[in-house]
């Protein structure tokens, strides 16, 4: 009995939401372009870097996607191409099993060598 409730409920939820969804406008989607500026300059670097990727395996070989690769290496490991990092002002030392409260447990006794 309950079985069939269920049932029918589940089929009355799924007309309702296909009902909804077929009466529901198409609205144009945002292109992510619109976002940017179009007055910014395109940076040749990056632009030459995409030519580069669609070369695909032929890329390695052309001399000018090898000088464009170092020309990005040199860009992104230059000094001052990213933020510095912030280390802590003080750091913290290890903590150690008896300031965690856990008492250290002794070690093994090892087996005696048979005496022969």
């Amino acid at each position: 009995m309950i079985a069939r409730v269920a049932a029918v409920v589940f089929v009355a939820v799924a007309i309702t939401a296909a009902a909804i969804e077929m009466n529901r406008t198409d609205e144009p989607a945002e292109s992510w372009g619109g976002a940017r500026p179009s007055t910014a300059q395109v940076d040749p670097l990056r632009a030459e870097l995409l030519r580069c990727q669609t070369l695909g395996e032929a890329g390695p070989k052309d001399p000018s996607c090898l000088r464009i690769w170092a020309e990005n290496r040199k860009r992104f490991l230059a000094p001052g191409a990213r933020p510095a990092e912030e280390l802590p002002q003080s750091p913290t030392p290890p903590r150690s099993a008896t300031d965690l409260g856990i008492s250290p447990q002794p070690a093994p006794a090892s087996p005696a060598p048979d005496a022969q």
